[in-house]
Order: structure tokens, then C-alpha cells, then sequence
């Protein structure tokens, strides 16, 4: 299973593909009763051997694409198993239409928590309510930060571990936990729901950590749909 380190200590890994882009073509082809072929050895994974689309085939793709005909692209699906920090989670969560997901619970689980160490940003100018401008420069400052922010998530870390030991329910534990907290999910949508995602998430106005997110996506998913990802994601 191929797999993408994000962050510092999170990933995307790949788990399973059902469909290729011959899947959308002869999903659309249904309407009138045909159906498209290659000759090349066709695996599991939706991956090709030695054989291209026809390209009366890619052109129809082109055409489903620039004319938002979304349905043949949303029979193939993909799984990913994710792990992010919670508050990156909960930024992609907000896109439900074609997903479906199930999270690490720490009702269950209670080993200990991983925190993000983000690299630093200045907050954003001209009255911009959310978002950030450049990276701090690495410096006396800098490490103050992340000295401090350390600091804070030892003493969350501490007061969530005590808790347990003091018999409180992990479920109610896990308050105490901060947004930087990794979390893990395994996230099946159809590729167009992926495709909508990483346009949305890859806009440079997008948070620079989801960003990273979306490139591991589009990088596992392109190689089993090259053309109608290229297509979708123009």
C-alpha cells in the first residue's frame, strides 16, 4: 500500500481502488447502450499495463469534465486511511457528498496522544479574518514559540494521563486534549468527491497544512485515473 508522510508526523496511505478511468467512460456510455474496451492488462487497482485509453474515449472524458456530467465519475472509489491533527480532520470533514468515515475513537483508545509541532506563521494583514502570511523565520523568537507551545501540550499530555489514572472515563478525558492532537480515519469517497476536495483544498487561500493534505491525496490518486484526474482537476 503506498503511503505519503505529511507534517511532521501525520500521513495519507492508499488502501484500495475500485474502478479506472475506463469505469467512467462505460459508465457514461451506458446511456446509449455501448461500451469501450482497452487492450491492455487491466488490475484490480484500476492501474493499467502497456495500454492507454482509445482517444475518442479521453475526449469524452474531456467533454464529461468541462461540463460538469459528475455521475460517471462518481461510480469509482477510493479509500485512504488519513492521520492529521484534529482541527485539519474537521476542515475536511466539512465536505460529506460522496464520503464516508470512521475515526480513531479515544472512547476506546487511550495509548498516548501524538501533538502537530506546526512550523510557525505570522497572522495574516489587511484585516483578514482567517489564514496566515509567511513562515517565521527560524530565530530567538521561534524557538521561544515552540518552547512554549511544547510546554502547553506536556501540561494538556499530563492532566489527560491523570485523569485516566484517576478513574475518569476516557471519554471524557480526551477534553482536556488540544486541536494538535493526531487523530486517524479511513475515508472511502468516489473520485469525484476527491476531485472537489483537492480543488478546494489546494487553492492557495486554503491553510498551508490542508494544502499539504490535498497533495498526498492527488498524488495517490492520480496514478489509477490519469486522465479524468487531470481532466477534473484542471
Amino acid at each position: 500500500m503506498e503511503k505519503v508522510n505529511v507534517l511532521d508526523k501525520g500521513f495519507v496511505r492508499l488502501i484500495e481502488v475500485m474502478g479506472s478511468d475506463l469505469t467512467v467512460v462505460n459508465a457514461a456510455r451506458v446511456s446509449f447502450h455501448k461500451e469501450s474496451s482497452w487492450d491492455g492488462e487491466q488490475h484490480w487497482t484500476g492501474s493499467i499495463t502497456g495500454k492507454t485509453l482509445p482517444d475518442k474515449d479521453k475526449k469524452l472524458i474531456s467533454y464529461l469534465a468541462k461540463h460538469k456530467h459528475w455521475t460517471p465519475f462518481a461510480h469509482p472509489q477510493i479509500m485512504l486511511h488519513i492521520k492529521a491533527p484534529i482541527s485539519i480532520r474537521t476542515q475536511l470533514f466539512k465536505s460529506k457528498v460522496g464520503f464516508v468515515e470512521n475515526e480513531i475513537s479515544r472512547r476506546y483508545v487511550t495509548e498516548e496522544p501524538e501533538i502537530y509541532i506546526p512550523k510557525w506563521r505570522t497572522k495574516p494583514t489587511n484585516g483578514a479574518k482567517q489564514g496566515s502570511e509567511d513562515f517565521l523565520e527560524e530565530g530567538v523568537d521561534y524557538n521561544m514559540i515552540t518552547t512554549d507551545y511544547k510546554e502547553s501540550v506536556t501540561l494538556a499530555l499530563n492532566r489527560y494521563n491523570s485523569l485516566l489514572k484517576a478513574g475518569i472515563a476516557p471519554e471524557q478525558a480526551r477534553f482536556v486534549l488540544p486541536q494538535g492532537t493526531y487523530t486517524e480515519w479511513y475515508w472511502t469517497g468516489s473520485l469525484a468527491a476527491y476531485a472537489r476536495v483537492y480543488k478546494q483544498r489546494i487553492d492557495p487561500h486554503a491553510q498551508w497544512e490542508v494544502q499539504e493534505y490535498a497533495n498526498a491525496i492527488g498524488s495517490l490518486i492520480q496514478p489509477s485515473f490519469p486522465v479524468s484526474w487531470a481532466e477534473l482537476t484542471k
